[in-house]
């Protein structure tokens, strides 16, 4: 199992078809920003002046995205321009209807990441709390809906089965993804399906009991599975720190973490692990012991807490980095195993 840390129509509508790439939609490929992109995860007051009124921000490489298929091909100035577009967009949206917009902001270029990694809805995400899903909503055939969120006979506030085919489950309250996820990772694999499964958790939702439970669950199955804990420093819950006296996330958090996410060192341990296991509980017990150490000298940190539940860790990521969050789930999607 393998997880790592990310900083940061109607009710009743029939299912969603999930189109193909050839789906008729404007092309991207031509798109350019005219400048190249210093602020992609931020908005100035400028940026806000210069909207419409009426129809709000200028999204033109936005337009162009109906599902997830339509940004398969973006280049790395392209997301970060979507990037952009769909921040603003939420916010002249949330401004418009109300609703969740901090917990929106803080997954834009994760939610971006995850679906141009993975292929919803045959990979399964599901977000803890829901509130964090109008990214995920706008990218999964309901931007044009979104000025009717939380309105009655309009889109639910949180991810919802009935709604779309791309919300694999629906709680309106916390601590849930991580059972979910692992539920349908046991699924998946009766079946005999090849399918990821990933659960964003946030900060506030991790405090749960249910949370810790899932983790030694899903530790002991050691299923392919991957959590995501959205570590946003935004909490409502007076567990949170503030954001006090914590090391930044920056490139050298950043090059240990693609080097602990690095497919040939993870296969390597995953062999190492098999070897281990034939051999007496004392060999074993020091075997751990030698892997705790030698993670521990590259992360600059002793074993995490996830570590002993028996996930994979990764991180921390900056979790507003769209290229590092690219690189990083295109190396956890290939695991064999339970990532956090």
């Amino acid at each position: 199992m393998q997880c790592f840390k990310a900083h940061g129509m109607q009710q009743q509508q029939q299912q969603q078809q999930q189109p193909s790439a050839s789906s008729a939609q404007p092309a991207a490929s031509e798109y350019r920003p005219e400048t190249p992109l210093t602020s992609w995860d931020k908005i100035s007051a400028e940026d806000i002046d210069s909207w419409d009124e009426q129809t709000g921000p200028a999204t033109p490489l936005l337009d162009t995205v109906e599902y997830p298929v339509h940004i398969k091909n973006f280049n790395s100035q392209q997301l970060k321009q979507l990037c952009k577009e769909l921040r603003s967009d939420v916010v002249h949206t949330v401004s418009q209807t109300g609703g969740h917009l901090s917990s929106s902001l803080g997954v834009v270029e994760l939610t971006v990441a995850m679906h141009y990694v993975f292929n919803a809805p045959d990979d399964k995400i599901i977000f803890d709390v829901g509130h964090q899903c109008y990214i995920h909503k706008m990218l999964t055939g309901r931007r044009k809906q979104m000025r009717t969120i939380r309105q009655t006979n309009g889109l639910s506030g949180f991810t919802k089965r009935a709604e779309s085919e791309y919300d694999p489950f629906g709680a309106g309250h916390s601590s849930t993804s991580i059972s979910a996820g692992l539920g349908m990772a046991v699924g998946r694999d009766m079946k005999g399906k090849r399918n990821h499964v990933l659960a964003v958790i946030g900060d506030g939702a991790i405090t749960g009991g249910m949370a810790y439970e899932a983790m030694n669950h899903a530790g002991f199955l050691d299923k392919n599975m991957i959590i995501i804990l959205n570590d946003n420093q935004q909490v409502s819950l007076p567990t949170q720190y503030n954001g006090k006296n914590q090391d930044p996330v920056g490139a050298l958090s950043s090059a240990l973490a693609r080097l602990q996410a690095n497919r040939p060192l993870r296969e390597l341990r995953e062999v190492a692990k098999g070897i281990s296991k034939q051999l007496p509980a004392p060999l074993q017990v020091a075997t751990s012991k030698i892997d705790e150490y030698a993670r521990g000298m590259i992360s600059g940190s002793g074993s995490t807490l996830f570590e002993e539940l028996g996930l994979y860790y990764i991180g921390p990521v900056d979790g507003h980095n769209v290229d590092d969050l690219v690189a990083v789930l295109s190396e956890v999607k290939a695991a064999e195993t339970v990532r956090f």
